[in-house]
């Protein structure tokens, strides 16, 4: 049975920062809660709309934010595809347990139906990293990493750096979203896109090109029915889930567009929430970890109007 009165409290706690021990009189660390209701302006960005993707499903829309920097190529062709409304109709076509949702064209394959590209291409060169640029912004995470030499975060995205190699890409945490290709590195350019669902397989870093992120909605990817199939492909058409548009924000009316906020990656706030969240200040917490893995650490959203 769940104990309801656990379950409340927790959820209080964390909502609002305030424990047993501070209403006592005690000094508490701060939580995250507390870090992000004193915030100011400055500590947050609003997202671009020229890079901003909407993909409206039946349950809703999920919101990508487009790292530019970091995949140039393949996010100027993802803008191409969506104002030609490219995947307008077409399906996610597979859902992977603990792994990615993919969408694209189920007719791919077979030419004489697949979907016509206008002005986008259908395959690039692959930007599995970039070159490493000190003037890049970078926040470094302290704690270490198993995949690479050093990570951190770039404009709200966690990355991966490796200055001898004179390298830097992106990581593919929960909510990662790439570009699909077949075994040759250059057979993908984004008619295909995956997002991550599940626990973060970073070793795909470096072997796929990764071009944003979902910022908002990713309930309504992980919540989706598994694919049987291999791979966790849909077995049969009705199974697939329709794709009413994708969009750029910038062609979508200002009123019908979601505003939001994402927290500046590069400021003190944000060192402080990293802490947060590498040694829990809550009560529920008895064991502080003291480490925290890359994408463990939140980046987060708010809305600024309904």
């Amino acid at each position: 049975m769940i104990n309801r009165y656990f379950v409340t409290g927790l959820f209080m706690v964390l909502l609002t920062g305030v424990s047993h021990g501070a209403l006592a009189g005690k000094p508490k660390p701060a939580a995250m809660a507390d870090i992000i209701a004193a915030t100011t302006a400055e500590d947050w960005r609003a997202l671009d709309p020229e890079n901003t993707l909407y993909m409206e499903l039946a349950g809703g829309r999920v919101i990508i934010e487009l790292a530019l920097k970091y995949a140039p190529n393949h996010v100027a062709n993802v803008k191409a595809l969506a104002r030609e409304h490219y995947w307008d109709g077409l399906a996610i076509i597979r859902s992977q347990d603990n792994y990615v949702v993919q969408w694209a064209d189920p007719d791919a394959e077979k030419p004489e139906q697949k979907r016509k590209l206008k002005n986008a291409k259908a395959t690039l060169p692959a930007e599995f990293d970039r070159a490493f640029d000190p003037k890049l912004a970078f926040t470094r995470l302290t704690d270490g990493d198993v995949y690479a030499s050093e990570v951190g975060f770039s404009d709200g995205f966690p990355v991966a750096r490796d200055k001898r190699a004179g390298k830097t890409w992106l990581v593919h945490c929960y909510g990662a979203v790439g570009a699909g290709r077949d075994a040759a590195i250059d057979s993908g350019g984004g008619t295909e896109l995956y997002a991550v669902t599940g626990h973060s397989p970073r070793q795909l870093d470096r072997n796929v090109t990764l071009l944003g992120r979902v910022v908002q909605g990713m309930e309504l990817l992980s919540s989706l029915p598994r694919g049987a199939a291999a791979l966790g492909f849909y077995e049969k058409a009705e199974q697939r889930v329709p794709l009413k548009s994708v969009h750029l924000a910038s062609e979508v009316p200002v009123g019908e567009r979601t505003s939001l906020e994402i927290l500046r990656t590069d400021t003190k706030t944000f060192l402080r929430l990293i802490e947060a969240r590498r040694n829990r200040p809550e009560d529920w917490f008895h064991y502080q970890a003291g480490h925290i893995e890359l994408c463990n650490v939140p980046i987060p959203v708010r809305r600024t109007r309904n």
